[in-house]
């Protein structure tokens, strides 16, 4: 029997000739595997092959089975004013059933209805377990993030596929759709590759696929073991590497050692011949011989280093990879100051509970609570964009919001005028200094916005918002959605040291504690 998915020697470039994925062959073996790799490397590309909605340069990608997909961005259909019942495909007969019902005894009615006449309570009921609303006339455009995904996973999962191919399906779901995404992918009867940087989701897998600029790696075992892996892996190239260089020293010290005794031994010849004595023809091939020797002496230092040099060098590359990128956050004090307060607060979408908090300078705040309960109004609330329906808001602090669209960053711009621009007190050494800690090097600073991954939007917005010349209170809406798992502990470890003050949405248990978030609002 054929493999589910399989591909050989798979290779793609851009029509400049740049190439992003280099002779990858993989077979589909395990039910459950999980794709990673940091942001940029390709994955989203990969899918596309596999899908066969992009073609490659060069390989093939073999598939014998139909395939559901699951994509971060929502369709069309959800972006318009389509109610659930058009979502769900049932409009025309929920249409049938009204006319019916109104006393209709058109035979067209009756055979769109067919045997479905208890189809309106099937759906609500379906609706409430998924924590949906249970009205069909619900439009699509005022779900949250989190209940669209739900929606249209939920119809995945009850498709007749071999295969489901899901990319970032955790995005905007907390805690309790995650669970359920879980037990949802475990009952799945096919084949499920899942690319997501949500640790909790990638321990539920059997099998984890790396992409790097090294190709396609696989590892067999879900993300604990992958990571352990990678550390151990990470260990031997640090002690290759050190013993690379210790080689280097020891050669370069023997070939000091040989040289002063070739030194040595030419001046005592010189010496001799001075003196007179020796047969001219004895000390002639004497001189011979040494240089001849010399000479070869040389030859093999020269190709033990070039080898040296050449092993160390791939091994820095390695090292490269390996190693975590750093993201500086700029960290002036700012404690004490209240920096806003909230008395009998309502919102005018989500939570129509009052609700009362504060928060004082330096203080790291977690806001959670379930999909559609209010939370990223709440932040609209204080960057002045909406207002509350009644109660108290004293702001005190500017404040600075960053959004999962990356609206701050201008995407024809470059990624150094973007930060120099919205940052301009920066001086452009520093500027520079700081974007090669999340990445980008030398000629790599002058990519246009457009041009990069999303997590690497992401870091870029960051260091905008936390360089800002007056410290704001930073509103962070989900700001690891787009960000691969190396990424997420970079911010956290930033966010953790950072001396401000921060309202964080986060779905991510690991990496909300790696925060450093030491309160928490739930509404």
């Amino acid at each position: 029997m054929p493999l589910l998915l399989q591909t050989h020697h798979l290779t793609y470039q851009f029509a400049n000739g740049e190439t992003l994925l280099s002779d990858i062959s993989v077979s589909l073996s395990e039910s459950r595997v999980g794709l990673v790799g940091r942001n940029g490397v390709g994955k989203s590309v990969f899918l596309s092959l596999l899908m066969k909605h992009k073609a490659p340069s060069s390989g093939t990608v073999s598939l014998s089975g139909n395939v559901g997909y699951y994509s971060q961005s929502p369709s069309t259909l959800i972006e318009s004013s389509a109610s659930l019942a058009e979502f769900l495909k049932v409009d025309d007969l929920l249409t049938a059933l009204t006319h019916i019902e109104a006393g209709s005894s058109d035979p067209k009615w009756f055979e769109i209805v067919g045997d479905n006449w208890g189809i309106r309570q099937a759906l609500s009921d379906e609706l409430m377990v998924l924590g949906l609303p249970t009205d069909l006339d619900f439009p699509c455009c005022k779900l949250s993030g989190g209940q669209l995904a739900k929606l249209q996973l939920s119809q995945l999962f009850k498709s007749n596929v071999d295969l489901l191919i899901l990319d970032e399906p955790t995005n905007h779901m907390d805690g309790n759709a995650k669970n359920w995404l879980i037990e949802q992918i475990q009952a799945f009867p096919g084949y499920v590759l899942v690319v997501s940087h949500d640790r909790q989701l990638l321990r539920s897998v059997n099998q984890i696929w790396e992409l790097s600029q090294r190709g396609l790696t696989q590892y067999g075992g879900n993300y604990d073991f992958y990571r352990e892996q990678k550390d151990l892996e990470a260990r031997a190239v640090e002690r290759q590497l050190l013993s690379v260089s210790n080689q280097q020293k020891r050669l370069e010290q023997q070939a000091q050692k040989d040289q002063e005794k070739a030194d040595k031994r030419a001046a005592q010849g010189n010496k001799i011949r001075k003196q007179g004595g020796q047969p001219k023809i004895l000390l002639n091939a004497m001189r011979s011989s040494a240089t001849k020797s010399a000479s070869n002496r040389r030859k093999n230092e020269s190709g033990r280093r070039e080898f040296l040099e050449q092993k160390a060098s791939e091994l820095q590359s390695r090292h490269e990879q390996l190693k975590a990128q750093k993201l500086y956050m700029d960290s002036e004090k700012g404690r004490g100051k209240r920096l806003f307060s909230i008395v009998d607060g309502v919102l005018p979408f989500g939570c129509n509970t009052p609700l009362t908090l504060q928060l004082n300078g330096g203080s790291k705040m977690r806001l959670s609570g379930g999909n559609g309960c209010g939370k990223s109004t709440l932040l609209k609330v204080l960057q002045g964009e909406v207002e509350l329906m009644s109660g108290e808001l004293q702001l005190n602090t500017p404040v600075y919001y960053l959004d999962q669209h990356f609206g701050v960053l201008n995407s024809e711009r470059t990624m150094l005028d973007n930060l120099t621009e919205l940052c301009p007190h920066l001086p452009h050494d520093q500027a520079r200094t700081l974007l090669a800690g999340i990445g980008f090097r030398r000629d790599s600073v002058y990519r246009t916005v457009c041009q990069v991954s999303g997590g690497e939007k992401m870091k870029l917005s960051m260091l905008v918002v936390s360089h800002q010349k007056e410290q704001p209170l930073l509103l962070l809406d989900e700001p690891d959605n787009h960000l691969d798992i190396d990424s997420k502990v970079i911010l956290a470890n930033a966010l953790k040291a950072y001396q401000g003050a921060f309202v964080l949405i986060s779905h991510d248990e690991d990496f909300t504690a790696e925060s450093g978030v030491a309160l928490s609002y739930e509404l």
